[in-house]
């Protein structure tokens, strides 16, 4: 993997001057013509890196390949152009989070959702990892991070294949002898996911498009997601238990469920729920302009964020043991 750490590309929007009145008040966007990025000009990209490269490269794929570009992944490598094959490539906004707000309380960065529950959901395990708590505890704690969750996690590295789920026969099978069934089934009975996918705060300039009961607010709480049609996963005994695990680490919790009038969004909760049958709740940290290229969230919600999971590694055990009886 490697990261070029400067501005290589930039995709520029259509100045207002030259935009109709109608387009302007539109703006939409043809994904197909409008999105291309620029690299450089033509004549310094064919005077540069083409003259350089291997002239005598017989590889098709490379030859369809912008050549400055390959040049530039091969000197990120310290690798010839040649012993390049192939790659997936991705673009991002290169600029620093930065903290916001009169108080610094905010953090605007980019890709917010997801990348900051993945940022607490690995710290949360790492330092639960390190505590005294670890040697009494009985469960097997684990976090998945998964890829392709904004295009639909079909793949076979994101949440729609098995890799949960044979995850859990895998650990199964460590502590068994010969295959057991019973064990497996078992251990899934006995498991729990907290599905952590970033929230939406309500929004100052646009509060109508929230329920009117259920506005979450940013470094209010970590944010528990329901939906009775089922695009959350949390269900009465679920939404119980994170609000108890909430509980035991005194920390805040807020509610959200879409308005009646408009459509919901996803995670991969009931992705996993469906294909693992093992108990889900929904829950995420709230921020402002998901999906932009910048992103906002309250800096009090990472603290609540590591609470809560720390409180899930220590506390789901007697929690769940509590609603047996």
């Amino acid at each position: 993997m490697v990261r070029i750490a400067k501005p290589i590309a930039r995709v520029s929007t259509l100045c207002i001057h030259l935009q109709t009145a109608e387009e302007r008040g539109s703006f939409k966007i043809n994904k197909e013509e409008h999105l291309s990025p620029i690299l450089g000009t033509q004549s310094l990209l064919e005077s540069g890196a083409k003259a350089q490269l291997n002239q005598f490269d017989d590889d098709d794929w490379r030859k369809a390949q912008e050549p400055a570009l390959l040049k530039l992944i091969a000197s990120e490598l310290g690798i010839e152009t040649k012993q390049i094959a192939n790659f997936e490539l991705g673009l991002f906004d290169i600029q620093p989070a930065s903290l916001g707000g009169i108080q610094s309380e905010f953090l605007n960065s980019a890709r917010l959702d997801n990348l900051a529950t993945c940022f607490v959901a690995l710290e949360s395990i790492v330092d639960y990892s390190k505590s005294e708590d670890l040697a009494d505890d009985d469960m097997i704690s684990l976090i998945a991070l998964f890829d392709h969750e904004e295009i639909g996690s079909q793949s076979t590295h994101g949440a729609g294949s098995p890799v949960m789920a044979e995850a859990v026969k895998r650990i199964t099978s460590a502590f068994c002898d010969v295959v057991n069934v019973e064990a497996h089934s078992s251990a899934v009975r006995r498991s729990f996911v907290m599905s952590v996918d970033q929230a939406h705060a309500v929004h100052p300039n646009y509060a109508s498009k929230h329920e009117k009961s259920h506005g979450p607010k940013m470094n209010a709480g970590v944010v528990l997601k329901t939906n009775q049609n089922q695009r959350y996963a949390t269900n009465g005994v679920t939404g119980f238990i994170a609000r108890e695990i909430g509980r035991k680490a005194n920390t805040p919790m807020q509610e959200f469920v879409v308005r009646s009038d408009c459509p919901c969004g996803t995670t991969i909760g009931p992705i996993i729920s469906s294909n693992t049958g093992i108990r889900t709740v929904d829950l995420g940290m709230p921020q402002l302009s998901m999906h932009s290229c910048r992103e906002v969230m309250g800096i009090a919600d990472l603290s609540h964020g590591l609470s809560i999971f720390g409180s899930f590694f220590k506390n789901f055990n007697e929690i769940d043991e509590s609603l047996e009886g």
